[in-house]
Protein backbone atom coordinates (compact mmCIF):
# COMPACT_ATOMS: atom_id res chain seq x y z
CA UNK A 1 0.00 0.00 0.00
CA UNK A 2 1.29 3.31 -1.09
CA UNK A 3 1.88 5.67 1.55
CA UNK A 4 0.24 9.31 1.78
CA UNK A 5 2.47 11.88 0.97
CA UNK A 6 3.46 13.72 3.83
CA UNK A 7 2.03 17.26 4.41
CA UNK A 8 5.28 19.31 4.18
CA UNK A 9 5.62 17.77 0.48
CA UNK A 10 2.92 20.24 -0.86
CA UNK A 11 4.13 23.31 0.32
CA UNK A 12 7.28 22.50 -0.46
CA UNK A 13 6.80 21.76 -4.20
CA UNK A 14 4.86 25.08 -4.18
CA UNK A 15 7.90 26.82 -2.40
CA UNK A 16 10.46 25.15 -4.73
CA UNK A 17 8.52 25.58 -7.97
CA UNK A 18 7.43 29.27 -7.41
CA UNK A 19 11.35 30.13 -6.63
CA UNK A 20 12.75 27.99 -9.71
CA UNK A 21 10.53 29.66 -12.20
CA UNK A 22 11.65 33.27 -10.54
CA UNK A 23 15.04 32.54 -11.00
CA UNK A 24 15.24 31.00 -14.24
CA UNK A 25 14.45 34.42 -16.31
CA UNK A 26 17.31 35.87 -17.68
CA UNK A 27 18.77 38.38 -16.10
CA UNK A 28 22.28 39.91 -15.11
CA UNK A 29 23.13 37.54 -12.29
CA UNK A 30 22.45 34.77 -14.34
CA UNK A 31 24.09 35.78 -16.77
CA UNK A 32 27.01 36.30 -14.79
CA UNK A 33 27.32 33.32 -13.07
CA UNK A 34 27.44 31.51 -16.57
CA UNK A 35 30.29 33.49 -17.56
CA UNK A 36 32.19 32.86 -14.03
CA UNK A 37 31.43 29.36 -14.91
CA UNK A 38 32.68 28.88 -18.57
CA UNK A 39 35.72 30.61 -17.27
CA UNK A 40 35.96 28.20 -14.47
CA UNK A 41 36.64 31.08 -11.55
CA UNK A 42 35.33 31.18 -8.10
CA UNK A 43 32.15 29.23 -9.23
CA UNK A 44 31.59 27.28 -5.90
CA UNK A 45 32.24 30.70 -3.81
CA UNK A 46 29.66 32.53 -6.64
CA UNK A 47 27.47 29.67 -6.48
CA UNK A 48 27.06 29.68 -2.63
CA UNK A 49 26.77 33.41 -2.57
CA UNK A 50 24.16 34.04 -4.93
CA UNK A 51 22.16 31.15 -3.43
CA UNK A 52 22.65 32.18 0.01
CA UNK A 53 21.88 36.41 -0.84
CA UNK A 54 18.63 34.95 -2.90
CA UNK A 55 18.00 32.36 0.90
CA UNK A 56 18.09 35.51 3.19
CA UNK A 57 15.50 37.53 1.40
CA UNK A 58 13.54 34.75 0.45
CA UNK A 59 13.11 33.93 4.17
CA UNK A 60 13.01 37.72 5.31
CA UNK A 61 10.03 37.50 2.90
CA UNK A 62 8.42 34.81 4.52
CA UNK A 63 9.15 36.04 8.07
CA UNK A 64 6.61 38.59 7.49
CA UNK A 65 8.97 41.65 6.00
CA UNK A 66 7.04 41.73 2.51
CA UNK A 67 4.07 44.38 3.26
CA UNK A 68 7.02 46.97 4.53
CA UNK A 69 9.26 45.91 1.51
CA UNK A 70 6.15 46.81 -0.62
CA UNK A 71 5.12 50.36 1.20
CA UNK A 72 8.86 51.26 0.82
CA UNK A 73 9.34 50.36 -2.52
CA UNK A 74 6.10 52.05 -3.84
CA UNK A 75 8.34 55.47 -2.10
CA UNK A 76 11.42 54.68 -3.98
CA UNK A 77 10.91 52.20 -6.65
CA UNK A 78 11.50 55.11 -9.68
CA UNK A 79 15.07 55.92 -8.71
CA UNK A 80 16.12 52.37 -8.07
CA UNK A 81 14.91 51.26 -11.43
CA UNK A 82 16.64 54.01 -12.75
CA UNK A 83 19.43 52.92 -10.38
CA UNK A 84 19.23 50.22 -12.03
CA UNK A 85 18.86 50.95 -15.36
CA UNK A 86 22.26 52.99 -15.52
CA UNK A 87 24.15 49.77 -14.10
CA UNK A 88 22.77 47.46 -16.31
CA UNK A 89 23.39 49.82 -19.36
CA UNK A 90 27.09 50.19 -18.20
CA UNK A 91 27.95 46.44 -17.61
CA UNK A 92 26.45 46.05 -21.04
CA UNK A 93 28.91 48.48 -22.49
CA UNK A 94 31.69 46.53 -21.14
CA UNK A 95 30.83 43.53 -22.53
CA UNK A 96 29.60 44.90 -26.05
CA UNK A 97 33.48 46.39 -25.94
CA UNK A 98 35.20 43.27 -25.03
CA UNK A 99 33.12 41.43 -27.73
CA UNK A 100 33.98 44.37 -30.64
CA UNK A 101 37.84 43.94 -29.49
CA UNK A 102 37.92 40.35 -29.09
CA UNK A 103 39.72 40.99 -26.02
CA UNK A 104 37.25 38.41 -24.10
CA UNK A 105 38.58 35.04 -26.04
CA UNK A 106 39.57 33.96 -22.18
CA UNK A 107 41.58 30.99 -22.21
CA UNK A 108 41.44 28.92 -18.70
CA UNK A 109 44.00 30.02 -16.83
CA UNK A 110 45.54 32.63 -18.78
CA UNK A 111 45.76 35.45 -15.66
CA UNK A 112 42.77 37.25 -16.75
CA UNK A 113 41.11 36.27 -13.28
CA UNK A 114 40.09 39.54 -11.46
CA UNK A 115 39.79 38.12 -7.96
CA UNK A 116 37.49 36.71 -5.84
CA UNK A 117 36.77 40.36 -4.10
CA UNK A 118 35.75 41.94 -7.18
CA UNK A 119 33.94 38.37 -8.71
CA UNK A 120 31.38 38.86 -5.08
CA UNK A 121 31.58 42.59 -5.29
CA UNK A 122 30.39 42.26 -9.39
CA UNK A 123 28.03 39.82 -7.80
CA UNK A 124 26.68 41.72 -5.34
CA UNK A 125 25.72 44.94 -6.92
CA UNK A 126 23.81 42.65 -9.60
CA UNK A 127 22.22 40.95 -7.13
CA UNK A 128 21.01 43.94 -4.59
CA UNK A 129 21.20 46.36 -7.21
CA UNK A 130 18.01 45.35 -8.56
CA UNK A 131 14.85 45.67 -7.21
CA UNK A 132 13.04 43.19 -9.18
CA UNK A 133 15.24 40.69 -6.83
CA UNK A 134 13.43 42.45 -3.95
CA UNK A 135 9.78 42.21 -5.63
CA UNK A 136 10.38 38.19 -6.55
CA UNK A 137 11.79 37.09 -3.55
CA UNK A 138 10.89 39.27 -0.48
CA UNK A 139 7.44 40.23 -2.24
CA UNK A 140 6.08 38.04 -4.19
CA UNK A 141 7.44 34.83 -2.67
CA UNK A 142 6.44 36.23 1.06
CA UNK A 143 3.04 36.86 0.14
CA UNK A 144 2.37 33.61 -1.36
CA UNK A 145 3.68 32.02 2.12
CA UNK A 146 0.55 33.76 3.89
CA UNK A 147 -1.63 31.14 2.75
CA UNK A 148 0.78 28.37 4.60
CA UNK A 149 1.25 28.28 8.70
CA UNK A 150 3.83 26.48 11.29
CA UNK A 151 5.61 23.75 9.10
CA UNK A 152 3.34 24.33 6.26
CA UNK A 153 5.92 27.97 5.99
CA UNK A 154 8.73 26.74 6.84
CA UNK A 155 8.26 24.06 4.12
CA UNK A 156 7.47 26.25 1.59
CA UNK A 157 10.33 28.65 2.28
CA UNK A 158 13.02 25.35 2.46
CA UNK A 159 11.33 24.83 -0.42
CA UNK A 160 12.42 28.51 -2.24
CA UNK A 161 15.63 28.53 -1.07
CA UNK A 162 16.21 25.01 -2.08
CA UNK A 163 15.40 25.60 -5.59
CA UNK A 164 17.71 28.46 -5.57
CA UNK A 165 20.91 26.74 -4.61
CA UNK A 166 19.58 24.06 -7.39
CA UNK A 167 19.74 26.76 -10.00
CA UNK A 168 22.96 28.47 -9.54
CA UNK A 169 24.35 25.10 -8.64
CA UNK A 170 23.50 23.59 -11.98
CA UNK A 171 24.45 26.42 -13.62
CA UNK A 172 27.36 27.55 -12.78
CA UNK A 173 28.58 23.89 -13.08
CA UNK A 174 27.30 22.96 -15.72
CA UNK A 175 28.44 26.35 -17.35
CA UNK A 176 32.21 24.65 -15.88
CA UNK A 177 31.39 21.17 -17.69
CA UNK A 178 31.17 23.42 -21.23
CA UNK A 179 33.73 25.49 -21.03
CA UNK A 180 35.83 23.67 -23.11
CA UNK A 181 33.34 24.53 -26.22
CA UNK A 182 34.50 28.39 -25.09
CA UNK A 183 38.24 28.05 -25.94
CA UNK A 184 37.92 29.85 -29.40
CA UNK A 185 37.92 33.46 -29.24
CA UNK A 186 34.85 33.61 -31.67
CA UNK A 187 32.84 31.71 -29.23
CA UNK A 188 33.12 33.95 -26.40
CA UNK A 189 32.98 37.28 -28.60
CA UNK A 190 28.99 36.05 -29.29
CA UNK A 191 28.75 34.93 -25.59
CA UNK A 192 29.70 38.97 -25.00
CA UNK A 193 27.63 40.09 -28.01
CA UNK A 194 24.50 38.40 -26.11
CA UNK A 195 25.07 39.38 -23.09
CA UNK A 196 25.54 43.00 -23.58
CA UNK A 197 22.31 42.52 -25.84
CA UNK A 198 20.66 41.32 -22.72
CA UNK A 199 22.08 43.76 -20.42
CA UNK A 200 20.44 46.99 -22.38
CA UNK A 201 16.72 44.79 -23.14
CA UNK A 202 17.11 44.78 -19.01
CA UNK A 203 18.00 48.13 -18.61
CA UNK A 204 15.64 49.21 -21.21
CA UNK A 205 12.77 47.60 -19.09
CA UNK A 206 14.25 48.97 -16.05
CA UNK A 207 14.05 52.45 -17.14
CA UNK A 208 10.64 51.72 -18.55
CA UNK A 209 8.95 50.11 -15.43
CA UNK A 210 10.28 53.39 -13.35
CA UNK A 211 8.71 55.72 -15.85
CA UNK A 212 11.28 57.22 -17.56
CA UNK A 213 10.84 56.31 -20.83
Amino acid sequence: MINAMPAWAAPFGVGFALSFSLILAIGAQNAFVLRQGLMRQHIGVLVLFCALSDAVLIIAGVAGLAPFLAQWLVSVERWLFAGAAGWLAIYGLMRGCAAWRGAAAIKMGDGKDNGLAATLAMAAVLTFGNPHVYLDTVVLIGTVSLQFENAAKIAFALGAVGASFVFFTSLGYGAAALSGMMQRPHAWRLLDAAVAVVMFALAYGMARAGGWL
